[in-house]
């Protein structure tokens, strides 16, 4: 019964803490990456900047507006191992829902983007 227990406790840490590992905050697990521009009670503004062939780690991000301040080729790799390509021009704008991805930047040339994600009333 005590082995039985023990093992029920390891399983659902390893589930709690590998969900929380999945909801990191770019800032915080990333800040080659990711830097506050600004923040408020309502909003916080995140430059996001990569190199060409530069990965970053897994993290998260609340729901936002995104706004390319270049062109940008880039894949988002999520925790369930889907990818999604982007290749945008500079000054794209789009409404981005909360999501988990690591972000890397499979263009030729260095991207910079500007992402404003809402915080909760």
């Amino acid at each position: 019964m005590k082995l039985l227990l023990s093992i029920f406790i390891a399983l659902f840490a390893v589930i709690i803490l590998s969900g929380y590992s999945f909801a990191q905050d770019a800032v915080k697990v990333d800040p080659k990456h990711y830097k506050v521009e600004f923040e408020n009670d309502q909003v916080r503004v995140l430059r996001i900047t990569y190199a060409s062939g530069e990965q970053g780690v897994m993290h998260s991000h609340p729901e936002g507006v995104v706004i390319f301040l270049s062109d940008a080729i880039g894949k988002l790799t999520h925790p369930d191992g889907k990818t999604d390509t982007l290749d945008v021009k500079k000054g794209f704008v789009t409404w981005a829902p909360a999501t988990t991805h690591q972000g890397e930047n499979i263009g030729a040339k260095p991207f910079e983007v500007i992402q404003v994600e809402m915080k909760d009333k």
